[in-house]
């Protein structure tokens, strides 16, 4: 996929004010650490998270969405009678129906004939978005759209919680399954493309590349499909088998990208992966043969916020200058991985960082 008259203009993000450190989990789970005999700090030294946040209990997807795409609009200084799509690709939502983006489309004040639905893919929901809005951009059927989302980890960190803690027929092995469960975080992201005809960074959107392979596609799954401020589904995820093939699918998808973009790995200036862990991030980076000094991190104090995690990290990094304005550009690269497996990857040639944020940060890297 390639494009011609693509921007990713602007990003809005917003951060739950509660930071819940991986040592607070590890003391909710005493009773499960005292039956099979686990030493304390295991959860941290595994998964390399230190704490994540969440949201106020009984927080609306749609509104935390809407508050995000707000904040890009406004970075952006468009017009939101003059958007032509929305699209809510987050795991979470707060309806089965309606969409999300009904909420989301309201809060926000856009015109009736704005397109909007949601889209699910896992941790691929926002880079999608962005993907079919900017067809419908390449297509002269809009001028701009709007992709958001929102993941809240709070319900489904503290129903695993209580689950592992009753249930007395868990062992040391089939407890694995549970791991990634407890490395899930809270964030909200917007992220506005328009066409380069109204943009005032020129920060073009060159090209995606997807990759499917869905022999594995029963490595992470929820159990059932919940919605809502009641969101509390179990998962269970075969991590070290998801990771294996998921860095696989990985690899194979970047030789893909740099060949249908015609671009060298030094040729790419910065890097924004989805965020799972450190463990998993460094091997993703030595099997793609990336340089870890041009990325971007925010796992270890956010951690996998899902959907959200690849366009919130690109923000949080743009926000605190790591790309420069450059008329030249910078050549940069949004790197998706998600269960199913499914790849999807992004080229930007990066111009000039526009991003709005609501929420305290720990400025870090």
């Amino acid at each position: 996929m390639k494009y011609h008259r693509v921007c990713i203009e602007s990003f809005g993000y917003a951060l739950p004010e509660q930071r819940v450190t991986t040592a607070e989990l590890e003391s909710r789970l005493t009773p499960l650490y005292r039956r099979l005999r686990l030493p304390e700090g295991r959860l941290e030294l595994i998964t390399g998270i230190e704490e994540r946040r969440f949201w106020p209990h009984g927080a609306s997807i749609g509104e935390q969405s809407a508050r995000a795409g707000r904040l890009a609009l406004a970075a952006a200084e468009f017009d939101p009678a003059r958007v032509g799509a929305l699209i809510h690709g987050s795991v979470c939502r707060d309806h089965l129906e309606p969409a999300t983006a009904c909420k989301v489309h309201h809060q926000l004040g856009l015109p009736p004939g704005c397109v909007l639905y949601d889209v699910s893919n896992a941790c691929l929901g926002l880079l999608s978005g962005i993907v079919q809005v900017a067809n419908m951009i390449e297509l002269r059927q809009i001028q701009a759209g709007l992709v958001v989302g929102c993941e809240s980890s709070r319900q489904v960190v503290e129903h695993t919680i209580e689950t592992l803690n009753a249930d007395t027929t868990l062992t040391r092995r089939s407890v694995k399954d549970s791991i990634a469960t407890l490395t899930l975080g809270s964030a909200a992201c917007g992220v506005f493309v328009c066409d380069a005809e109204v943009s005032r960074t020129g920060n073009r959107l060159l090209g995606a590349t997807a990759l499917a392979n869905t022999r594995f596609h029963d490595l992470c799954q929820s159990g059932q499909d919940t919605a809502g401020a009641d969101m509390r589904p179990l998962m269970s995820t075969n991590s070290e088998k998801l990771m294996e093939e998921g860095i696989a699918t990985g690899a194979k998808t970047f030789e893909l990208f740099l060949q249908e973009h015609e671009i060298s790995r030094e040729q790419i200036d910065h890097t924004f992966a989805h965020q799972v862990g450190p463990t998993h991030h460094n091997r993703m980076y030595e099997a793609l043969g990336l340089d870890p000094a041009r990325d971007f991190t925010t796992m270890r104090w956010l951690g996998n916020t899902g959907a959200v995690a690849a366009p919130v990290t690109a923000a949080i990094g743009a926000d605190q200058g790591l790309i420069p304005d450059d008329p030249g550009g910078k050549r940069v690269a949004l790197l998706g991985i998600g269960s199913g497996i499914n790849c999807l990857m992004l080229l930007v040639d990066w111009r000039k960082s526009i991003v709005m944020h609501q929420g305290r940060l720990r400025r870090r890297r």
